[in-house]
């Protein structure tokens, strides 16, 4: 589908632009495309010359962690999505889409980059296998730790490619999950593949109206930058200010279809006071239009009853994609080529993008660092050999 723009040229351009087409063989339109879509080109081309890493975008979903990795100075090599909906999104918005099931990539074929990124899902580590051996009294791995799931190829993507760093994102809960035996693997299984990690829980609200927590894992490659070195990443991130509230993200004109039917809106209400008398906290969320919502789920178009929206004179209502991509922090931008529920699910399987860049600006700060320090030992060394 082609779209129509009026450009007012001055004479002696548009006069030397149809001698061009008129030498060319081609119309003036043509020609006008051509010339834009050639600048485009080179404008991204530079783009890439100037990124100061290179990084790859693991279960990428639509490219939350993408944006704030490039708004870092980056410049992805790879990305890789299983599900389809959430490839239409990221090709619409990056011009690409990922390649598909990660457990059938070959590592090696992986392009070479500086920082990893993943969201990878949360799931349990088997441990028979793992308990044969050390009752065999044979060394176990991550191979043996981790088989299975989906953090095992985050681990043999970085045992293959040896990236500068990584950083990884998670629920809150994995520091629980399993009685807190999934995160004691996943750390025991970077830690060992030689990578200097730090971990903290942080909050989305620093940076959007909304009460985020997830785990985010960063880590430094010991190989190249030592052991014992003077590591000095901290997870220092820098709030938004003033504080982000719900009536920043609303949009003015909405329409009707997510305003909640009686029926639905009836239910919600008995089925809070049902599990209120029983003493239990669930329940409809209405959002403060000062303050911030709860946390936003893939579940949200099943109901929306976690962020509902007040009306005057109406019922709530639930909030629109665009809403909830601006609840992430996605920009105005940002292409939502997919239906309502498709989107729904997908910023809610989404990541905070200003607090992802955040970190992701730390991260490069701190392998500038140790790669400037890298170089002055080297230097100082090469002198001390040749003294």
């Amino acid at each position: 589908m082609s779209k129509q723009i009026h450009i007012r040229l001055e004479d002696n351009v548009f006069d030397e632009l149809t001698s061009y087409a008129d030498e060319s063989g081609q119309s003036v339109q043509n020609c006008v495309s051509g010339a834009l879509i050639k600048l485009l080109n080179q404008q991204k081309t530079r783009k890439k010359a100037e990124a100061s890493f290179t990084f790859i975008d693991l279960f990428a979903g639509i490219g939350g962690m993408r944006i704030a990795f490039d708004q870092a100075g980056g410049r992805c090599v790879y990305s890789s999505e299983w599900n389809k909906y959430s490839q239409q999104t990221y090709l619409a918005n990056f011009g690409e889409q990922p390649e598909g099931d990660i457990t059938q990539v070959d590592a090696d074929s992986i392009p070479d980059h500086d920082i990893l990124v993943a969201g990878f899902p949360c799931q349990p580590f088997s441990i028979a296998g793992v308990s044969k051996k050390q009752s065999l009294g044979r060394a176990t791995g991550f191979e043996d730790k981790t088989q299975g799931t989906l953090f095992f190829d985050v681990c043999r993507i970085l045992k293959a490619k040896r990236p500068k760093a990584f950083m990884l994102e998670n629920v809150k809960n994995l520091c629980s999950h399993d009685k807190g035996r999934t995160f004691k693997v996943i750390r025991e299984s970077l830690e060992e593949l030689d990578y200097e990690v730090y971990y903290k829980v942080l909050d989305g609200q620093d940076f959007v109206p909304q009460h985020r927590e997830r785990i985010l894992i960063v880590g430094f490659d010991r190989k190249r930058y030592g052991h014992g070195y003077n590591y000095k990443f901290a997870f220092n991130i820098t709030p938004k200010k003033p504080k982000p509230v719900i009536r920043d993200i609303l949009e003015t004109d909405v329409d009707s279809k997510y305003t909640l039917s009686d029926k639905l809106w009836i239910y919600l209400q008995n089925y809070a006071a049902k599990h209120k008398a029983a003493g239990n906290g669930f329940g409809y969320g209405l959002a403060p239009l000062d303050g911030v919502s709860r946390t936003l789920s893939a579940r949200y178009y099943k109901d929306g009853s976690e962020i509902l929206i007040e009306q005057p004179g109406k019922n709530p209502r639930r909030l629109t994609p665009r809403e909830c991509a601006r609840l992430q922090g996605f920009p105005d931008s940002f292409k939502i080529p997919v239906s309502d529920t498709q989107a729904y699910r997908q910023f809610g399987n989404s990541v905070v993008v200003p607090l992802m860049t955040n970190v992701a600006s730390l991260i490069v700060k701190e392998i500038e660092r140790l790669d400037h320090e890298s170089s002055q030992e080297r230097d100082e060394m090469i002198i001390s050999e040749v003294g």
